[in-house]
């Protein structure tokens, strides 16, 4: 049973994307996911203008027929949520922590999809991979995808991307949409972030908080890192610290933008003072003016 303060956020984020698929999102999330992958139907004799390279050379060979594949558009389409929920998602400072962000993003994408017909799974992870739930259809399952989403706690320390992405490469049978929604405050996943990107189309949805890029002049405060339970004060008006603390930042977002490049993933960056539902819909406008649609 549904307490009623998960009843409240379940049906915000349902009122959120069904305004959101009224005015633009269901038609670009169709035009630019649905229909791109292709699955084998069966064999018909081969005529001339057909692609040579659809022709079975071995069931050819046996029949003593030239025969091309006969390919038909995949039908539905499985789309995957792997949502990180690690102790750095535990932040934000304009009411609505990251985490909370991360869940509300992606209930919303997992309506989007559901609205379209299309398969929905979840994967969340922190140190280790603490829930799997597999791609399926139904009203039922949405909603048990945003109540995990809502309410799963991490029980591990660390934030293990790499495992993560490695794990969706696995849950993904055939090519699909995997959407990543972390802060990405790790290391070491970018070989396996473009593994995912051979077989998957890829959108890493980035939650930040504006304090994490840019921290007032306001004295002496206290750091805490969630992932290791280190304490530190710090004066946030000293030379050395801004210094430091403008390095740390260019850094980490070079690092970050060059691993989405590389891997050809495209980016959608949320701060938590933002409206979720307005960014989402702006990502897909900017995807369907890019691609022309």
């Amino acid at each position: 049973m549904l307490s009623e303060e998960l009843l409240r956020k379940v049906r915000l984020i349902e009122i959120t994307t069904r305004r959101a698929v009224d005015s633009v999102m269901s038609g670009q999330y169709k035009s630019h996911f649905k229909g791109q992958g292709v699955q084998f139907s069966e064999h018909r004799l081969y005529v001339p203008g057909d692609d040579v390279r659809h022709i079975n050379w071995n069931v050819s060979a046996r029949t003593r027929e030239p025969l091309v594949k006969k390919f038909d558009e995949e039908r539905e389409l499985t789309v995957l949520l792997v949502v990180d929920i690690s102790g750095s998602e535990t932040f934000g400072s304009s009411g609505k922590l990251k985490s909370e962000m991360a869940a509300e993003i992606g209930g919303m994408l997992a309506y989007a999809a559901s609205n379209t017909g299309d398969k929905v799974g979840l994967l969340i992870f922190a140190g280790e991979i603490e829930l799997i739930i597999p791609p399926k259809k139904g009203r039922q399952h949405i909603l048990r995808v945003i109540r995990e989403l809502l309410v799963h706690t991490s029980q591990s320390k660390g934030t293990n991307l790499l495992g993560a992405l490695d794990a969706a490469g696995r849950i993904m049978k055939h090519s699909g949409v995997v959407f990543v929604i972390s802060d990405f405050i790790t290391d070491g996943y970018e070989v396996a972030l473009r593994r995912l990107t051979r077989k998957h189309e890829v959108v890493a949805v980035k939650v930040s908080d504006e304090r994490e890029i840019e921290i007032p002049e306001i004295g002496q405060i206290l750091l805490f890192n969630p992932e290791t339970g280190q304490e530190q004060w710090v004066d946030t008006s000293s030379s050395t610290f801004k210094r430091w603390f403008s390095t740390y930042q260019k850094q980490f977002e070079s690092k970050t933008k060059s691993a989405f490049k590389s891997s050809r993933v495209e980016t959608l960056t949320v701060l938590t003072k933002e409206d979720y539902g307005e960014a989402v819909v702006r990502f897909f406008r900017a995807r369907s003016r890019k691609r022309g649609r």
